[in-house]
């Protein structure tokens, strides 16, 4: 790797918006280890790409760490038992995605016991980057900034194209979370773990770790726990939305735009990562440990007590509300993830899952509904598309089912980051609209 140059010019990214943060209700809060829970319910779906297919039945014993669920193809993971126990059920549950989705139900024994396979690797520093990918694989890591693409995926470029750039992604832009912020600060050292795991695989050239400016604390650990490390840039981001997407950061950081229609960050030799992601990767290779809690950050007007939690997966939502002491009022609005790109629930029995990152309570009075109206045709949502693209009118095809049209303004290209909806002064739900209309391009697309 080459010396990085750390009087760069910061640069920045075209749009965005800066919506107020509410990061100050959790912000202090250190990480708090949520009580194991009686049941878990882990969905066989908790990634992009295939789903798993279950590998114990009902009544089958299970213990920590144990693979549940086996990975058909490459764009896929396994995943595993939260805890030990029993199999109570093997069927469809209540999922994030507001569907039913085979899941396993496991009841706990209370004693928590590993599976025999959980051991610490002494020779992980002379692995190569095919055993290393292979670990990761495995272990059942994803991102888990919100997308949980399959990390092992991302970590293999196909032939000719060489990644040259990692950027550890801990921007945390969305309003109220700050689950990345606190793994910061408080375990620094399994994060710069999982960057130098990856640095192998790859043999990139240069990283950055991105933080936004107003997460100074952060910076500064990251610097600390580095040292003088001449090849690892801590890259202070202006604070703006969405400061944290993939194509965004790159523009930031190197200069380098993804092509549209389909182009990725390896397009242009860069690979981006999650904090909590890189956490995940350290702990799968040098402990052996499967992907199966991660930190969520539980906050809103609407919560009592709002909380960093480290969480098992599949424990159900509600828990985690119970135990932050509660709703202030009566049921208003329920997020997993951040208000810009979160899913709103109607049920608390959904499980967290490996890219939940936060689970926002708004009381009623913050979700009133706003009259839409007619487009005055004023371009706020243009000026602040962070893809270039114009949302008024992708709205309008989507409306009109102009299918073909939307495409060719390249409607895929769309990140769904809610800029243009938050910024509409005739409270227009363009994402709604735009994301309705890529899915009737892909189904179509796909019978073709």
């Amino acid at each position: 790797m080459r010396s990085l140059n750390t009087t760069r010019k910061v640069r920045h990214f075209r749009g965005g918006v800066h919506p107020q943060d509410r990061k100050d209700l959790s912000r202090d809060k250190a990480i708090e280890t949520l009580t194991l829970p009686q049941r878990l319910v882990v969905p066989l779906s908790q990634h992009i790409g295939a789903p798993c297919e279950p590998v114990v039945s009902p009544g089958d014993p299970v213990k920590k760490g144990q693979k549940i669920g086996e990975a058909k193809g490459f764009v896929s993971v396994p995943v595993h038992a939260p805890t030990s126990g029993e199999v109570l059920r093997v069927g469809n549950s209540p999922h994030p995605l507001g569907r039913l989705l085979p899941a396993v139900e496991i009841e706990s024994d209370g004693v928590d016991e590993w599976a025999d396979d959980i051991h610490c690797r002494e020779d992980s520093a002379s692995l190569s980057p095919d055993d290393l990918r292979g670990i990761i694989r495995e272990k059942g890591v994803v991102g888990m900034g919100g997308a949980t693409f399959p990390t092992h995926v991302k970590l293999s470029p196909p032939e000719g194209k060489a990644i040259d750039t990692l950027i550890i992604n801990g921007a945390e832009c969305e309003p109220y979370l700050t689950a990345d912020y606190r793994l910061m600060l408080e375990e620094p050292e399994k994060l710069i773990g999982g960057m130098r795991i990856m640095t192998a695989i790859l043999g990139v050239e240069r990283v950055f770790i991105a933080i936004e400016r107003n997460k100074s604390e952060a910076i500064e650990k990251m610097k600390k726990n580095l040292g003088n490390d001449p090849y690892v840039e801590v890259a202070a981001l202006e604070v703006k939305y969405p400061q944290g997407a993939e194509k965004q950061l790159i523009k930031t950081l190197v200069n380098r735009e993804v092509p549209s229609s389909g182009g990725l960050p390896m397009d242009v030799g860069v690979l981006v990562q999650n904090v909590g992601t890189a956490a995940a990767i350290d702990q799968a290779v040098r402990l052996g440990i499967p992907l199966i809690e991660r930190v969520v950050t539980v906050t809103g007007e609407g919560i009592r007590e709002p909380k960093n939690l480290r969480v098992r997966i599949g424990t159900p939502i509600g828990i985690l509300l119970e135990y932050c002491g509660g709703l202030t009022e009566g049921p208003g609005k329920l997020i997993l993830g951040g208000p810009m790109m979160g899913l709103s629930q109607h049920t608390t029995d959904v499980p967290v899952i490996k890219g939940t990152s936060g689970i926002v309570v708004l009381p009623p009075s913050q979700v009133q509904a706003e009259e839409t109206q007619a487009c005055i045709r004023c371009g706020t949502c243009v000026r602040v598309c962070p893809m270039n693209l114009l949302p008024n009118t992708l709205g309008v095809f989507a409306t009109r089912g102009l299918l073909e049209q939307a495409e060719k303004f390249y409607v895929l290209d769309c990140i769904e980051c809610g800029s243009c909806g938050f910024a509409c002064p005739a409270k227009i739900p363009l994402v709604h609209l735009i994301r309705y209309a890529k899915a009737e391009v892909l189904a179509k697309k796909n019978r073709s």
